[in-house]
């Protein structure tokens, strides 16, 4: 396991799914790492366990991040508190269910690029006068589908094509200051939401054997596996930025059927 002890970390959704496992993984690298959520449910007890394992710890937090004040708060709070800060994840977002774009309202749309979009920019811009102090570095959760596309989710893929895109402009802007900014674009996770989804579907146990059968190595990959990615991205990838690191089991390779009934 890579050593990242005396480093700080913030992570957003961190109570499940890939924020947890980052949380989990990082945690157990050595750093400290504060994570919120919207929901009180189960973050302090998430944090105690966490901080019980070792070596590193957890602290939780109740933020929203669609407040910007409270995101902003959150950050700074954070690094005056801790002394330093070396990683934001942003993690938080959430994918509506699958609905052609005629039963979107703008409403619903613009919430979600709230939520999904403009936390990441203000995440970002609240950690980043603490990152070029560290030479640390960002790391936006994007998807697989912002490159490859998803049926009836077009304002998720738009979300996350944003995510993207914004990470690879800051990217830019950051080198001259020594912060790198990454992304990951993980495809079939394993995730609540996940689970979730397949729950609410008509036929669950085809939902998710076609879950599984998405990718070439037949199975959906774990929040853990995540999590480690992002940690080497934090710890070794000391030359990397500005890069899209797909983790999908190898959904997005190959043919396939396309045309739908």
């Amino acid at each position: 396991m890579t050593d990242y002890t005396g480093h700080v970390v913030i992570v957003t959704g961190g109570t499940k799914g890939i924020g947890r496992g980052c949380v989990e993984v990082f945690a157990g690298a050595g750093a400290h790492v504060v994570f919120c959520s919207h929901e009180p449910h189960g973050g302090s007890d998430l944090a105690a366990a966490v901080t019980a394992c070792g070596p590193g710890r957890a602290d939780f937090a109740v933020c929203d991040v669609a407040d910007a004040g409270a995101l902003t708060a959150l950050v700074a709070g954070t690094a005056a508190r801790l002394g330093r800060l070396d990683c934001l994840i942003n993690n938080a977002g959430w994918h509506p269910p699958h609905k052609p774009i005629d039963d979107f309202t703008l409403d619903e749309f613009e919430a979600l690029m709230r939520l999904n979009v403009t936390s990441v920019f203000v995440g970002c811009r609240a950690a980043l006068p603490f990152l070029r102090r560290s030479r640390g570095s960002i790391i936006n959760i994007a998807s697989l589908v912002a490159t490859i596309g998803q049926h009836y989710a077009t304002t998720y893929v738009a979300s996350k094509g944003a995510v993207l895109s914004f990470t690879k402009a800051l990217a830019v802007d950051e080198a001259r200051h020594g912060v790198r900014v990454n992304a990951v674009s993980p495809g079939n996770i394993d995730t609540p939401l996940w689970q979730e989804a397949v729950d609410q579907s008509a036929d669950p146990r085809r939902t998710r054997a076609d879950g599984e059968a998405a990718q070439p190595m037949g199975r959906m990959g774990t929040a853990n596996e995540v999590g480690r990615l992002c940690l080497f991205l934090a710890a070794e990838a000391t030359f990397t930025t500005g890069v899209d690191h797909i983790i999908s089991g190898g959904a997005e390779l190959g043919y396939g059927r396309k045309t739908r009934d």
